[in-house]
This record gives C-alpha cells, sequence and structure tokens, in this order.
C-alpha cells in the first residue's frame, strides 16, 4: 500500500510516499527511512527498494528533498549535501509522529549519493537504530578526488573559482549558472538508467546550481563514521561496481558492528533496478533491518 505524504523541513513541504505492508500488522511497524541518489526522484530506485522491503513487513518512506522533484526549495536542483542530511533526519521525525510506526525501530537506507548522506545524518541522530547504504557514494570525495581519484589542486581550485563565480551573479541578480548531472563523460549504463525508458522520470536529473559545487567540496561524508557505532552498519556494493572502493574505505574506517556486503556480478547503476541484483541486496537489507529493528521487550513487573 503506498500513500501520498508530506512533511516539513526547514519550514519547506518535502513530498514522500510511505509504503506499508498490504497485510494488517499486529501491532505498531518498524520502519525504514530509505534516500535517493543525487539528482534522482523518490519514484526511482527509492522506491523499487521501499515497495519491496514493505512486502518484507517494514514501513518505507520515500521522499524528495527539498529544491527537488515535488518538494519546495529555490533554487531548483539544489544539491546541498547538508540540507539533504537535515530532510533526512526530519523524514524520521515525521515517522515518529505516525501512529502505525514504532519510533523506537527506525533505520535508514541510502543509495548512491544517499549512501554518503544517510550515514552522514545517523552519525548525529541516534534515532536512527540501524544504517544501511546501496552503491554508496560520497559526493565529497568525488568532487575533491574525481571517482577515479586523479582530479589535480589546479583542477579542483578551478571548481571552486566557479562556484565564487555563480554565487556572485546570483547576488547580481544575473541568470543563475546551471550544469548538467549526465553528460557525455558519464558511463553507458548511468546514461542509459537516467536518459532512456529503463529509469527516466521527467522531474529527475535536473540541471543543478553550480554554486553549490563549493557545498560538495566542503562535504566529509564519513568523517565521524565512527558515530555511528554501537549501532550497526551495513554496506552493500557489486563486485563491478566503479564506486565500491568508497564503500570498502567507509567500512574500514567505521567501527563494529559493520559488514561490507558485496552482490557478484552487480554494477554501481544494476544494484538500482536489475531484479537478479536488487533481490539479493533487498533479502540481506531485509535479514539486517529484521535483525535490529527488534521489538523492545517490555519491562516485567517488580514487587514494591
Amino acid at each position: 500500500m503506498k500513500t501520498d505524504v508530506t512533511f516539513r523541513s526547514d519550514n519547506l513541504r518535502l513530498a514522500g510516499l510511505l509504503f506499508l505492508p498490504d497485510t494488517p500488522a499486529a501491532g505498531r511497524l518498524p520502519a525504514v527511512v530509505v534516500s535517493h541518489p543525487g539528482g534522482g526522484v523518490k519514484e526511482q530506485t527509492a522506491s523499487v527498494y521501499a515497495e519491496r522491503l514493505a512486502r518484507e513487513g517494514f514501513a518505507a518512506l520515500v521522499f524528495d528533498p527539498a529544491c527537488q522533484g515535488e518538494s519546495e526549495g529555490e533554487p531548483r536542483g539544489l544539491e546541498n549535501p547538508f540540507q539533504r542530511a537535515e530532510d533526512i533526519k526530519c523524514a524520521v521525525s515525521f515517522l515518529t509522529t505516525r501512529e502505525e510506526i514504532d519510533p523506537e525501530r527506525i533505520g535508514a537506507l541510502g543509495i548512491c549519493a544517499s549512501g554518503g548522506y544517510v550515514p552522514y545524518a545517523a552519525q548525529t541522530d541516534l534515532r536512527i537504530k540501524a544504517v544501511a547504504t546501496v552503491s554508496a557514494g560520497d559526493l565529497g570525495t568525488v568532487m575533491r578526488d574525481g571517482l577515479d581519484r586523479t582530479r589535480t589542486p589546479e583542477a579542483l581550485r578551478a571548481m571552486l573559482e566557479l562556484a565564487g563565480a555563480a554565487r556572485t551573479a546570483e547576488a547580481r541578480g544575473e541568470a543563475l549558472p546551471r550544469q548538467e548531472w549526465i553528460t557525455e563523460e558519464v558511463d553507458e549504463e548511468t546514461y542509459e538508467y537516467y536518459r532512456t525508458a529503463r529509469g527516466h522520470h521527467p522531474r529527475a536529473v535536473q540541471p543543478w546550481p553550480v554554486r553549490n559545487l563549493d557545498q560538495m567540496i566542503q562535504y566529509d561524508s564519513y568523517a565521524l563514521i565512527h558515530l555511528i557505532a554501537p549501532r550497526p552498519l551495513l554496506m552493500i556494493v557489486g563486485s563491478e561496481a566503479n564506486t565500491a572502493h568508497i564503500s570498502r574505505a567507509a567500512v574500514e574506517k567505521a567501527a563494529e558492528p559493520k559488514e561490507l556486503f558485496v552482490i557478484d556480478g552487480a554494477t554501481h547503476v544494476s544494484l538500482y533496478d536489475r531484479d537478479e541484483h536488487v533481490t539479493p541486496a533487498v533479502t540481506r537489507l531485509a535479514t539486517f533491518f529484521t535483525t535490529h529493528l527488534t521489538a523492545t521487550a517490555p519491562a516485567e513487573p517488580r514487587d514494591c
């Protein structure tokens, strides 16, 4: 069962979809916030995972972050990592208000760029009891170093100069400089997912304002990842993913309990929607969240 919902983040209305199991539960449900990739929208891979988690007995919330999709906020398309982390925390707050959800059993799942945002939010939001990622990407690392880790200091400085010039142009009321998410530089599978019928959505991958380059470069998803412990961390990657090194480095830096789960043959993008790879990912996620979002047993009465 899928329901349109809204909630507030920094006084902006965010649009979401709440997935619930079709079979009524005996009690309050465990819940998972599912956050989508950078440039995506809630209707894409986040809903693929949320719908399947609902079949496994979880409430699952997907949403468009501020300035994107059907949510409020200007400038449109802004990819502010700090705002996206705040939106995740506000999604948790929303779930705590729902009568059908147990506020003590809320986890979070981040896909691609949200595989950075979710751990970042969870580092300081202890209401998130279990943290998982799929094909995690850290936009800060990617922007600073390049996906292949070959970006030069000169190239990095040029990006920061572009961001500063864009902020100046915006302050002067000039046209807001924007950058496309999907350019000729992306790999063939990413282009296919976002630009063809495979995964295209009309509200996805809208050009983002160049001025948020400095926010991305400043951001570090995993700087305090050790603070997630003693809550559990699960990071899922494909054996053929060009981003797998990001999850491996994050797991290495995290404290126990932690797990890197590798799906043989999967790529970064095949974990978005390909059934042969999504199915084992959801199976592992369902086990992970079932184990760690267990109901708290009521305290036994004591004699006075």
